[in-house]
């Protein structure tokens, strides 16, 4: 099937296998396992895509035939899929929209083979998030997309004319967190490489996260709240911009010059919420009395929190949030911003996860407010650069695009050799060069590594 043709500088095809399902390599327990309170809340009931891309390191010369990565990777996962035999299932609902997965064994991952006549080197600044090319390397089956009822995963890998592939993958959210998808990833990758199980094994016990009998909620949740006063400025079904900026040493140094003497101690992560949470704010040209939220997700296994056994592969986060008006944000220096910030960690506290399961089953299970919320999920930490099928680390693996509401940190290694941190950002076309603009007046009008705002390419996709 030929795509519309946008203004092109590559066209490449790729040729996808029928989706097949993988089911796990041996019998599993058939049975009925609840999610968590914090699993099944309306705001992660979506599927969440990831990708990885693999060099070809095969060195060897001759007519040796090599290892097909399509193979050793779907023979692993089913092997994978005796560990996380809940991946194989299918989620049903039960009282109060109650969540819990349905294990049969006789279901399974829905599995797509691919080939594409491209190299990674043609693929240039693609490879970093937000991957423009997604929707062909994670092909989206038709009926697969739903939370009720239909496959919990979904990978495809794709083989490169180079002889590297791609790995990418999508899953329901309600399953597991990024700290969960790199625990099974990296299980596929071990088999892969001639493991008999995994190093991290896999924990379910999702009633750690469970509301207390009876449900109280004892702190406040403005991540929640509807009544704060908030309207929708930005309009979320307008043509989107996704776009990655790059910081570095520099770019951080940059931004921490903009800050008073008390608060030069502020980490690297607190300091870019706080910068891109200002720049944001004024490019999208908010009512100045319109109440503002900032939000970051905060493990619930901290220093204060719960204590969760290893492997725990559950949704195992909170995000509290901070409120200002829009007006505030934008006049007042950098410093006013990420003191906000800072005092979003102080509220995280076992005490805190447990009143928002309490509050997810007092208050049926709600999506977290949109209205001039901004959320920052932090994934640099969630190791995805150490997953290996047996071809060596990815060039990239980690999250593959933002939402219009959440940004998303992630580690990334530039091909000078440099390391830092890449943030997503989606936002409407104008908005997105007014916050490029504000972004600069930080960082010394250095010229800032940004991906995605190439043009799309034409592709060809065939089954």
């Amino acid at each position: 099937m030929k795509m519309a043709q946008p203004s092109s500088q590559v066209t490449f095809t790729v040729r996808r296998q029928e989706p097949r399902l993988i089911l796990p390599a041996k019998p599993t327990p058939s049975e009925v396992k609840q999610l968590s309170d914090l699993d099944d809340q309306e705001g992660l009931r979506f599927h969440m895509p990831f990708i990885a891309f693999f060099r070809n390191t095969n060195k060897k010369g001759g007519n040796e035939t090599y290892p097909d990565p399509v193979k050793v990777i779907r023979d692993a996962l089913a092997h994978a899929l005796v560990y996380y035999y809940p991946l194989a299932g299918r989620l049903k609902e039960g009282d109060s929209r109650k969540l819990m997965v349905d294990c049969t064994g006789e279901l399974g991952v829905l599995f797509i083979e691919a080939d594409a006549d491209i190299t990674l080197e043609h693929l240039g600044d693609a490879i970093q998030p937000p991957c423009p090319y997604l929707e062909y390397f994670l092909y989206d089956v038709p009926g697969s997309s739903g939370i009720i009822g239909c496959p919990l995963m979904l990978i495809q890998v794709t083989r490169l004319a180079c002889g590297g592939f791609i790995v990418a993958t999508r899953v329901n959210h309600t399953m597991t967190d990024a700290l969960g998808i790199f625990y099974f990833l990296n299980t596929i990758g071990e088999i892969a490489r001639g493991a008999n199980e995994p190093s991290y094994r896999p924990v379910w016990k999702r009633e750690i996260l469970n509301a207390r009998d009876p449900p109280r909620v004892t702190c406040v949740h403005h991540e929640y709240d509807t009544t704060a006063g908030t309207e929708a400025t930005m309009d979320t079904h307008a043509d989107l911009i996704d776009k990655s900026f790059f910081f570095g040493f520099q770019e951080v140094d940059c931004i921490r010059k903009h800050l008073p003497s008390h608060l030069q101690s502020s980490s690297t992560f607190e300091l870019l919420i706080a910068c891109i949470w200002k720049c944001r704010t004024i490019a999208i040209e908010h009512n100045p009395n319109e109440m503002l939220r900032v939000s970051y997700m905060v493990g619930a296994g901290g220093k204060r929190g719960i204590k969760l056994p290893p492997g725990y592969y559950g949704n195992a986060y909170a995000m509290p949030s901070a409120i200002s008006k829009a007006e505030l944000v934008c006049k007042n220096p950098l410093g006013y911003a990420l003191e906000l910030v800072r005092k979003i960690k102080t509220q995280m506290s076992e005490e805190y996860m447990r009143s928002v399961a309490d509050y997810m089953v007092i208050k049926g299970r709600p999506h977290y407010s949109t209205a001039g919320h901004f959320i920052v999920a932090d994934s640099s930490r969630v190791p995805f650069r150490e997953i290996d099928f047996g071809w060596g680390k990815p060039v990239y693996a980690g999250v593959a695009k933002a939402a219009p509401d959440t940004s998303f940190c992630v580690r990334f290694k530039k091909s000078t050799g440099e390391d830092g941190i890449l943030i997503q950002m989606s936002l409407p076309s104008q908005a997105m060069d007014r916050f490029q603009k504000e972004l600069a007046k930080f960082t010394g009008e250095r010229p800032m590594h940004v991906s995605g705002d190439k043009k799309h390419t034409i592709i060809k996709s065939m089954l």
